[in-house]
């Protein structure tokens, strides 16, 4: 059964999700895709995409697993006040 996790960092630019995407993506067993900004109105503060959905294969181990908490509360310590 895959897992499938959204992650959203507010204000975050699209260049750092691209980071965050380009790590995880090293990680075995997990795909990361973008979310859509769904945003009608244009804000220079908000981010060109509304966040990222993160999907465990089914043989994804806890150590990939826990390799992307890992990577995630990197960013999180870095980009989020």
């Amino acid at each position: 059964m895959e897992t499938k996790e959204r992650i959203e960092f507010a204000g975050l630019p699209l260049a750092v999700y691209r980071e965050i995407a380009a790590h995880l993506r090293q990680v075995e067993g997990v795909e990361v895709s973008f979310i859509p900004q769904t945003s009608q109105q244009f804000d220079y503060n908000q981010s060109q995409i509304a966040g990222l959905w993160i999907e465990y294969a089914p043989n994804c181990g806890a150590q990939s697993q826990q390799r992307v908490q890992q990577i995630l509360t990197y960013y999180r310590s870095c980009y989020v006040a």
